[in-house]
């Protein structure tokens, strides 16, 4: 006979853990989770459903610059544009100002000249008329060329890079940024021909791969070599020559400067006197400044500049990194690279694979090592060894969650925080829990983004493989508690780039791959219109005694919805071993039943009832017994997040077999 009914009360609590045995699990940490996905263990107690992510910008973020058409007075199905950084692909589709209807790329109808950025197309259907030169040309869609290189939520914008160019959103449609100012440039002396144009009312130098038009002059013309300015004048060599002769003083307007052959593109926030500003570098070009105003490229930046790949503010100084060279710029500003005046380089011995701002020092990541620079000036600037044999593997992994950096490394996801003892650091693994899972993300990942959640104190891992769709991108969470940090895995969220950032108290996550959209996360409550998958199992729980069988009949599912909830659950007895009988699913809803409340967007209004309570109790009618248990819960819908908080078992026990 069963002895009488007991009670067994599971605080949802540890996160997922997977490097304990199954019994182990079962007793050591019964709240935890076997599988976690989608769901997040959160600050307020308990695994909340993640929420969604939704196009940040309906738009797709134009894939090749902003092209214009080369030339008026263009028929039939030929067309020439100017201003065009990457090659156009057979099948695009495009729209042109001023001329109706849209226009696709015949089979082998594309014929590029990466060294005038301008580009030749064949079109499938003729043109309805002739477009005016420079009139704007609208890629509607590509067969690919699809890859966003770099995100920056900044201010009350999104900053994106695609291809070889660079574009801001708020929300609603994108500026080109990669447009140069040199001042008002106007041309000095009529009658001028041939493929040189003498210019004035420059402030600074064009740079070859610049491009303009000139007003009342048909063509667009693209810089051919790096100008001399004197007292603001310059000669331009140019391309193509002159359609005809300008009129003095008529107006240069420049269209674009040239990012080609960008990689991922990296940026720093900062301000020095008073206005915002943004430092990118995307590996090939001069780093640049944005100030929501003007984009200034840095021309006369030294060698170790160009091409840097990594960025950072620090002791109110532009630090650049490119190989195992920092270099840096004088107090206070973003372009002197004077050495009389407090800039300077430093060589840290390895190449730089991240850079990030701690406290009052700069760590300094290779895949080998760890240094940390500290001092305020280059008076005093000293270069300190952390750890000599552990390093970051993968770029973009380094992000500062609460008072620890988390990175990458050889072996996993590991913490650098200081230690009791002044100026030292603890480098420890904290992804043991999980280290299956980590594994698992790095073998099957080409690359890596990172982006933190402050509201949450959780870090992201986002994993980017090109060969896997969006439903199979994998990733994973940590959030900071008072335990320490608890793990999930994600499923479904595909980042080649991400960043965050607050401004006026919102909290922007941003990121993109390889669709040409840009998203947000924590938006939503789906996947861009997808249902959200979530599945969340206990560890095999023997209760009091492994040895014991016990008879479950009821249960009381504590929950936390924002609003409507569903969600499945099944008994797993017995370790789910093949030959063991498994009750039928149960199903938890606030949605049915008597005195339900209404839920916006889902009630009809005149009958049903709004202003009600929102169920979070649940109880059930359990069948079934075992000697060991795990609840698995499942959901796949767009309802709101919930959270799982706790459930109690009624349970009584029989005889020791």
């Amino acid at each position: 006979m069963p002895d009488r009914w007991q009670t067994h009360a599971v605080e949802f609590n540890g996160g997922l853990v997977t490097n304990l045995s199954p019994l182990q699990h079962g007793v050591q940490a019964p709240g935890s989770a076997r599988i976690l996905r989608n769901f997040e263990p959160s600050i307020e107690g308990g695994y909340r459903r993640i929420e969604g992510f939704a196009k940040y910008d309906t738009n797709l973020v134009p894939p090749y610059g902003a092209p214009v058409v080369h030339g008026a007075s263009q028929t039939g199905t030929n067309l020439i544009i100017g201003n065009i950084h990457t090659t156009p692909e057979v099948g695009d589709t495009l729209t042109i100002t001023g001329v109706s209807g849209t226009y696709t790329i015949d089979s082998g109808g594309v014929t590029y000249d990466a060294t005038n950025n301008r580009a030749t197309l064949t079109l499938t259907t003729s043109l309805d008329s002739s477009p005016a030169n420079a009139a704007a040309v609208t890629f509607a869609s590509t067969t690919s060329n699809y890859l966003l290189n770099g995100v920056a939520s900044w201010e009350d914008m999104v900053i994106v890079a695609r291809n070889d160019d660079l574009f801001k959103t708020t929300g609603s449609g994108y500026t080109h940024l990669n447009v140069p100012s040199y001042g008002t440039v106007l041309v000095n002396g009529g009658s001028q021909t041939g493929t040189s144009l003498i210019v004035d009312g420059l402030t600074s130098a064009p740079q070859a791969g610049d491009v303009f038009k000139i007003d009342s002059v048909d063509l667009v013309y693209t810089v051919t070599a790096d100008a001399t300015v004197s007292s603001g004048g310059a000669t331009l060599s140019i391309n193509p020559a002159l359609d005809s002769s300008p009129a003095d003083n008529a107006a240069i307007t420049f269209l674009s400067t040239s990012r080609e052959g960008a990689v991922k593109t990296r940026f720093a926030r900062y301000n020095f006197d008073g206005t915002e500003k943004i430092v990118m570098v995307d590996g090939a070009s001069n780093p640049a400044i944005y100030d929501s105003a003007t984009f200034t490229v840095l021309d006369t930046a030294p060698a170790d500049v160009t091409s840097s790949t990594f960025v950072v503010n620090f002791k109110n100084q532009i630090f650049f990194g490119k190989g195992s060279t920092l270099t840096f710029t004088a107090p206070y500003t973003d372009n002197d690279f004077s050495a009389a005046n407090g800039a300077g380089s430093i060589n840290v011995g390895n190449t730089i694979t991240g850079l990030i701002v701690f406290r009052n020092q700069l760590i300094i990541f290779s895949e080998r090592r760890i240094t940390r620079l500290v001092g305020n000036t280059i008076a005093d600037f000293n270069l300190q060894p952390i750890t000599m044999d552990i390093g970051c593997v993968e770029e973009d992994t380094i992000q500062e969650v609460g008072a620890d950096i988390i990175f990458l490394g050889p072996d996993g996801l590991r913490s650098l925080t200081t230690t009791d003892q002044f100026g030292d650091f603890s480098v420890a693994v904290i992804s043991k829990p999980i280290q299956s899972e980590v594994t698992q993300l790095i073998t099957r990942s080409a690359s890596f983004s990172s982006v933190v959640i402050r509201e949450k104190s959780q870090y992201r891992l986002l994993g980017y493989n090109a060969n896997y769709n969006v439903d199979s991108s994998r990733g994973i969470l940590a959030t900071q508690t008072q335990q320490g940090m608890q793990w999930a895995e994600l499923r479904g969220i595909k980042a080649y780039v991400s960043d965050s950032n607050y401004n006026a108290s919102t909290e922007t996550i941003a990121f993109g791959h390889d669709d040409g959209y840009l998203y947000e996360m924590e938006s939503g409550n789906n996947f861009n219109g997808a249902n959200i998958p979530a599945s969340f199992s206990t560890p095999f729980m023997p209760i009091n005694d492994p040895r014991v069988r016990k008879t479950f009949y009821k249960m009381f599912l504590y929950t936390d919805p924002q609003g409507s909830f569903s969600a499945d659950l099944a008994l797993k007895f017995d370790f789910d071993e093949e030959d063991i009988i498994q009750p039928e699913t149960i199903t938890f809803d606030n949605t049915s039943g008597s005195d339900v409340p209404a839920f916006y967007g889902e009630s009809e209004y005149g009958t049903d009832t709004y202003g009600g309570t929102i169920q979070r109790l649940f109880d059930s009618q359990l069948i079934g017994s075992g000697f060991t248990v795990s609840l698995v819960f499942t959901s796949e819908s767009t309802n709101p997040p919930y959270s799982l908080d706790a459930l109690t078992f009624e349970y009584a026990t029989y005889g020791r077999r």
